[in-house]
């Protein structure tokens, strides 16, 4: 999961930056409004934006409207320190997906970017299926046949790309875009690697990461 924070309060943007990056998120961090609108612009690869409203040099509504008028369906959570009705109905009517009023419980912040991740894979509720492997989530846990696969950070990262993906390919750049924050390094070789060792404890049954050489990987399953 790759997260933009678009926050000018650097302590409460430190406070977000930490929180879901020990929950296993990549997250990247912009102070204001032109920045997020830049980083949106140029990056398609993130799941989820957290927006304050009362940004520097752009207003976080007209971010939000520019990235609506690309047609990106990025799901937004904004966040503002005017909790008004008008101000909530403004920002939903603008395209956000949920709001939260500062201050705000960071536990419940947590729950909340996860039912909109969860939402953006096209799940309601918080157990993911794919054939026999089962993905929470929530716990971040992942099991076939209900036995716990033990996955490294990034090999969950991984995999959550392709389930949000599965049928679809998937390039060794698209998945570098997903997996590592700016500043981070992870090669395509490394990629090589995370997706070996991924096929190695995942693929039983009718699970497969097919490779497509030049194009991508793609999580199937395998008809009998």
């Amino acid at each position: 999961m790759r997260i933009l924070i678009a926050e000018d309060d650097q302590v409460l943007a430190d406070g977000l930056l930490h929180s879901l990056r020990r929950g296993g998120a990549a997250v990247d961090h912009v102070a204001s409004g032109a920045e997020a609108d830049a980083a949106l612009m140029t990056n398609t690869a993130f799941d989820l934006l957290i927006l304050d409203l009362g940004l520097p040099g752009m207003h976080g509504l007209e971010v939000l409207k520019r990235l609506r008028a690309r047609g990106q369906r990025l799901p937004v959570l904004i966040l503002t320190a005017a909790d008004s009705v008008e101000g909530r109905v403004k920002g939903l009517d603008f395209g956000a997906d949920d709001y939260m009023a500062k201050p705000f419980s960071l536990h419940e912040l947590e729950a909340r970017v996860r039912a909109l991740t969860r939402r953006g894979m096209g799940a309601a509720i918080p157990i993911i299926k794919h054939g026999p492997l089962e993905y929470d989530s929530t716990g971040r846990v992942a099991s076939i046949d209900g036995k716990m696969i033990d996955l490294s950070a990034r090999e969950l990262g991984l995999m959550e790309v392709l389930l949000q993906r599965s049928g679809r390919l998937v390039s060794k750049e698209q998945l570098v875009e997903c997996l590592c924050e700016w500043g981070g390094e992870v090669s395509n070789n490394a990629i090589e690697v995370y997706v070996h060792r991924l096929r190695k404890k995942i693929e039983r049954g009718p699970i497969r990461i097919t490779n497509v050489r030049g194009l991508g990987y793609c999580l199937e399953k395998i008809q009998a």
